[in-house]
């Protein structure tokens, strides 16, 4: 067994929940909890196979988000997961207990728009997830001041009133 990393090819904004899953019909059932859940959301999906043909299954209403998602599960090659990308505007907030209440869905590694890197076991069976690298390493801690800010953004933005 080796360890490898595959570090996940996205534009810098764009934001994309990698999880997995057990079945084939994994990917129908995401779309339909996707498009029930928010209205007109711009997502594509994919889905990495881990039986029979093992391709790399794919849906969604963006063609750009599925491009990315299908050459991103391609790279990844782990069996039974799904890598979800989100259009602008879009994001894990707004759909990751959807996700999360599909009932293929196992795990979710991470939900997130940061520069990513897949930490993946590669036997002569195949690629398992070990984990996630998500964004950079920790600085330090906050201040008063930073608190102050975080609490401004999140109500500038918001997601806090």
């Amino acid at each position: 067994m080796q360890l490898i990393t595959v570090r996940v090819d996205k534009p810098e904004p764009t934001n994309f929940i990698l999880g997995q899953t057990h079945f084939i019909k994994s990917v129908e059932d995401i779309h339909e909890a996707l498009v029930s859940s928010v209205p007109g959301i711009k997502f594509g999906l994919a889905f990495c196979e881990a039986s029979g043909k093992c391709l790399v299954r794919w849906s969604g209403t963006d063609p750009a988000m599925v491009e990315l998602a299908r050459k991103n599960a391609k790279g990844i090659a782990a069996g039974h997961c799904f890598i979800i990308f989100l259009g602008e505007g879009y994001y894990p907030l707004n759909v990751l207990n959807t996700v999360k209440m599909v009932p293929e869905v196992c795990r979710i590694f991470c939900a997130t728009a940061n520069p990513t890197e897949v930490v993946l076991a590669e036997t002569e069976q195949g690629r398992g997830i070990m984990g996630v690298v998500d964004g950079f390493h920790t600085k330090g801690v906050e201040d008063d001041g930073e608190i102050s800010w975080r609490k401004n953004f999140l109500r500038q933005i918001g997601y806090k009133l």
